[in-house]
């Protein structure tokens, strides 16, 4: 126990530390024995942690115990090979220590002077990044650090542009478009700058759960005639629920017909387009204005890294630039200062844990793991078109797959939804496969996503029979 005035000495951090390194390790050596999910009930870990804080300090041997006895029993744990819920969001062993690396330097580049090494680096990565996914020169990248907070930059910057578009331009009748199938971050990012939810238009989709473009153009137009003032199309790369892919170029022209600003969401979907053969899926992005990719989601990075691409980087400096007198430098006009581009004045060394990354994998490194996620996925899409109690509700372009059992002809679509659930409830609760659900033209979808960097085909392979093994039990039971 440390009772001095002063920080934990050297000594004991660095013996702390090794101790830490190997229990993490020890922790990813050991994660596919751990139930993916946790098996506790609401409460249980707070009922075991004292209400108050400590008076005085404790050896951390006491916090390494509670840890393993309190916290660990209710983890779900995403960097398990079996976490297929949602979108993984797996963490490398690289982009681990880059990001212990980061936490250890502590430096915040809120402006260059505050960090210039955190500055540049940024400017170097997001540079690769740029040209790993083959985007023109002309973007220019910023890391923030959700997807949601990206999208809110974007959009904050398409509502000043907006400003200049529009002589009377008024906040209460701007309209946003973007599919029925886009994630509720744009609807949040409608409301946080101040618009009211009713400027979401929700455009239909195909049967592949696209957006229709003929339908985006004829509410554009319908609005414009009702003299509501369109100022922002969100095309989605890679939708939440079953990852469709809206046709960019398309949308793009309509965009450009009204002079539009066209925001991109490729959170998930877009690091995949780093493969060569994947990177039709960004076909049309050149002309967008932002685009969102999340290296936390399917590049292997610690949650949190969210990329924002942009062609017009002044507009997002117009929109949130306020400098003042304490953080003005000489250095402004030569420089980078990355607090101008948006509400955050702190700054992360986020781009450290990016560069370990790429450095120790190298593109190509990083291309095969991504193909591999991509042909387990066309695997598994495969096992349930061959069954005669599956079927796939959507398409897979990429690694996640939306699919339902069909037990028996006879079960009323509200039966079978009810059926469906709770064999995911089962799977789930096994602590064996997490899986996660979306809903299709009202039918109840599992949605089993391949991203994880430990995910292999044993994996998938076993993720089926299981699946198998709990649909058997439910029918006989």
């Amino acid at each position: 126990m440390n009772n001095k005035n002063y920080d934990m000495p050297i000594d004991e951090f660095r013996k702390h530390g090794h101790e830490l390194i190997d229990w993490i390790a020890d922790y990813f050596e050991t994660v596919e024995e751990k139930p993916v999910l946790a098996q506790i009930n609401p409460g249980d870990v707070k009922s075991k942690l004292p209400a108050n804080p400590p008076q005085n300090g404790e050896d951390l041997k006491n916090v390494f115990a509670d840890l393993d006895n309190i916290i660990m029993p209710g983890m779900t744990h995403w960097n398990h090979p079996n976490f297929m819920s949602y979108f993984n969001s797996t963490a490398s062993f690289p982009a681990i220590l880059g990001d212990f690396l980061s936490s250890a330097l502590n430096t915040n580049a809120m402006i260059w002077k505050t960090g210039p090494a955190s500055t540049e680096l940024e400017e170097v990565v997001i540079n690769w990044f740029r040209q790993m996914l083959q985007l023109p020169e002309k973007f220019f990248g910023i890391i923030y650090d959700l997807a949601s907070v990206s999208s809110m930059h974007a959009i904050a910057a398409a509502r000043e542009q907006a400003k200049t578009n529009f002589a009377n331009f008024d906040i209460t009748k701007l309209r946003l478009y973007c599919s029925e199938h886009a994630h509720s971050s744009i609807e949040k990012s409608v409301i946080t700058l101040g618009l009211p939810l009713e400027a979401v238009v929700k455009i239909k989709c195909d049967d592949q759960f696209r957006m229709i473009p003929s339908e985006l153009d004829e509410a554009i137009r319908n609005d414009i005639e009702n003299n509501y003032q369109p100022f922002c199309v969100v095309a989605t790369v890679g939708t939440t629920s079953t990852t469709s892919i809206d046709p960019v170029d398309r949308i793009s022209q309509i965009s450009k017909k009204y002079n539009l600003w066209l925001h991109v969401d490729a959170a998930h979907a877009g690091s995949a387009a780093i493969v060569p053969e994947v990177r039709p899926i960004l076909s049309g992005v050149e002309d967008a204005d932002t685009m969102v990719v999340n290296p936390h989601k399917w590049l292997f990075v610690p949650i949190d890294l969210s990329v924002l691409f942009t062609s017009k980087p002044e507009v997002i400096k117009r929109a949130f630039s306020i400098v003042p007198e304490y953080l003005k430098t000489d250095e402004e006009s030569k420089v980078i200062n990355y607090m101008d581009y948006g509400i955050q004045l702190g700054r992360k060394f986020r781009s450290l844990k990016l560069w370990f990354l790429i450095r120790y994998f190298g593109v190509q490194g990083l291309q095969n793991i991504i193909r591999e996620h991509l042909r387990l996925g066309e695997l598994f899409a495969d096992l349930i078109d061959r069954h005669s109690n599956f079927e796939r509700l959507a398409p897979t372009p990429l690694s996640t797959i939306c699919f339902r059992t069909l037990p028996n002809n006879k079960m009323s679509e509200d039966d079978l939804n009810d059926f469906n659930k709770n064999l995911m409830d089962e799977i789930n609760n096994s602590g064996k496969l997490f899986l996660s659900h979306t809903k299709l033209n009202g039918k109840f979808a599992i949605r089993l996503t391949i991203s994880g960097i430990r995910t292999t085909e044993k994996n998938v392979l076993d993720a089926w029979e299981l699946i198998q093994e709990k649909f058997n039990s439910l029918i006989k039971n």
